[in-house]
């Protein structure tokens, strides 16, 4: 919710299906998200970025998910980077 969202464009890589991450990915499950982090850390943590939240849940804090740049470089074979966007405003479920 707080890293940057990437525009890209695939290179249509046929020893990858011609595929790429939809994501950063997880490092933390939703259960550990749930017994290690707080909603006020989670909020603070928005609120430093400048991101409004309407909904969401402590299972989807920035802090559970890869560094989104580590998985940029290492997808570097798959895409091309057309642009970035900071988010703003997260609408989430519950």
């Amino acid at each position: 919710m707080t890293a940057p969202g990437f525009i890209v464009e695939g290179k249509g890589n046929p020893l990858s299906l011609q595929s790429a991450s939809h994501g950063a990915g997880r490092v933390m499950s939703r259960s550990a998200c749930k017994n290690s982090l707080t909603k006020s850390a989670m909020l603070k943590d928005l609120e430093a970025h400048g991101v409004h939240l309407i909904g969401g849940a402590l299972d989807e804090s920035p802090r559970a998910y890869k560094d989104i740049h580590r998985v940029m470089k290492l997808q570097a074979e798959l895409v091309c980077v057309l642009g970035t966007f900071s988010p703003k405003i997260v609408r989430k479920d519950k």
